[in-house]
């Protein structure tokens, strides 16, 4: 049987003392038979949204759906539909009109798939649709008719593969196979919605065998054309380390990418797409390059963060770690590349960058790493330990006015730059007491004096 927190038995007390049903039901149900955690507590009733917000004063209803939020301890917002029935959709996306059911069977019969359709009163569940057993079964099953389902809300296409994800389960062959007959409906639905879907998947449990289910069903040529056709370059030639297409080399990469952030990952899968604009196989030797190939993924993940509208943050970072993920890890190396190298990535990106590599190494068939690379990300530490600029001296322009006895003038700037190149190239420490000594001795400053 299930167990509930206190404070939601507590809450449902309150509508059954007024004389109503209130059921839990969605993914919190499904959650909880699954014994996983729970964060977002939604629910059902035969009470109208009139009712609800004269049991609850910090109740409020600014929706057409009939959905009332009350916000509760711990930070958390309950949400409590009336019943509602089956309608008519109109862009494969919202019900014409809102309708409200007499019964708790009426109302789970309209939701998406059986795992989602289980409602759970407090002392009974009720499951007209086999949740349960599907939930046993690791499968994803459409409630009733899946094309019916699918048609209604288009959404519903990405949704499955999301849960199929999260939960590690297969989809059922009737709902795959309707799913892939309807992948273009995806196309009916917004951007915004696509993204939060998809990251869903990218930062699931399962994110490469949700990518693979996109693929294998036809929608992920409708949400990232420019991976899908990665399926068709081949890359396994003579002198090349390669055994995928980059399609599913990109996939494996993300499979084994040790990052939990999304945007990471999404770098991660996207970071050769630009191979198939750059393929070039020589008649002659069978050999096969991708010359200036993150510069041309580049210019494709500029505009796929635009579609999918992320943040300028999430931007930035997507296009940094596909624009220099080709880096090299040779031990002749100087430490100059090195510097450069992390100016590129930027501190802050650092980490990602490396976990990107990992995932490139194993899902090319190599090691997880390499004598080369373990000395580079060591090299990297160190040279960190140097300036980066010239505000990383030990001194300042006050000083330098303080000791050599000069008023503020482009000289200080000068004598800054030459101090902290001679840091770089090793030939002074970056300590306060050496650069002091050393500012007599520059040439500029003896010519002045």
């Amino acid at each position: 049987m299930i167990k509930l927190p206190i404070q939601i038995k507590r809450f449902m007390e309150t509508f059954k003392k007024g004389g109503f049903l209130i059921y839990l039901v969605g993914g919190a149900v499904r959650n909880l038979l699954l014994e996983r955690n729970t964060n977002n507590w939604d629910f059902t009733t035969n009470a109208t949204p009139d009712q609800i917000l004269k049991m609850f004063k910090d109740a409020y209803y600014n929706n057409t759906y009939g959905t009332v939020s009350i916000p509760s301890l711990h930070q958390t917002i309950f949400e409590i539909t009336p019943f509602r029935k089956e309608s008519n959709y109109k862009d494969n996306r919202h019900p014409e009109k809102i309708e409200w059911a007499k019964t708790i069977e009426e109302d789970l019969s309209r939701r998406d798939f059986t795992i989602n359709s289980i409602a759970y009163d407090g002392k009974k569940i009720v499951d007209p649709f086999d949740g349960q057993g599907h939930l046993k079964k690791e499968i994803i099953v459409a409630v009733g008719d899946p094309d019916h389902r699918f048609k209604e809300d288009a959404l519903r296409l990405i949704r499955a593969i999301r849960f199929a994800s999260q939960l590690g389960f297969l989809i059922e062959d009737k709902t795959r196979a309707s799913l892939t007959k309807n992948s273009l409906l995806i196309t009916h639905i917004s951007w915004e919605r696509i993204r939060d879907e998809f990251l869903k998947i990218i930062e699931s449990d399962h994110p490469s065998d949700g990518i693979l289910f996109l693929h294998n069903t036809g929608l992920l040529k409708h949400i990232l054309p420019e991976l899908e056709v990665c399926f068709t370059i081949p890359q396994k030639s003579p002198k090349r380390h390669h055994i995928y297409d980059v399609g599913t080399h990109s996939i494996m990469a993300l499979k084994h990418c040790p990052s939990k952030d999304p945007i990471t990952r999404l770098a991660t899968l996207l970071h050769d797409i630009g191979k198939a604009k750059t393929f070039w196989k020589d008649k002659e030797t069978g050999l096969i390059t991708f010359h200036n190939h993150e510069v041309a993924g580049t210019h494709l993940v500029e505009e796929i963060a635009k579609r999918f509208k992320l943040s300028k943050n999430q931007t930035t970072k997507l296009i940094i770690l596909v624009k220099y993920h080709q880096f090299t890890v040779s031990e002749v190396v100087t430490d100059k590349a090195v510097r450069r190298f992390i100016r590129d990535v930027g501190k802050e990106y650092l980490k990602d960058m490396f976990d990107l590599r990992t995932g490139d190494r194993i899902g090319s068939g190599a090691t997880p790493t390499s004598w080369r690379y373990e000395l580079f990300k060591k090299r990297v530490v160190e040279v960190q330990k140097e300036p980066f600029k010239v505000t990383d001296l030990k001194i300042d322009g006050h000083d330098i006015m303080k000791v050599l006895g000069i008023p503020p003038s482009k000289q200080i700037g000068d004598i800054l730059d030459k101090l902290f190149e001679d840091v770089v190239e090793g030939k002074i420490k970056n300590d306060r007491e050496v650069l002091l000594a050393q500012l007599s001795s520059l040439p500029h400053v003896q010519d002045k004096q």
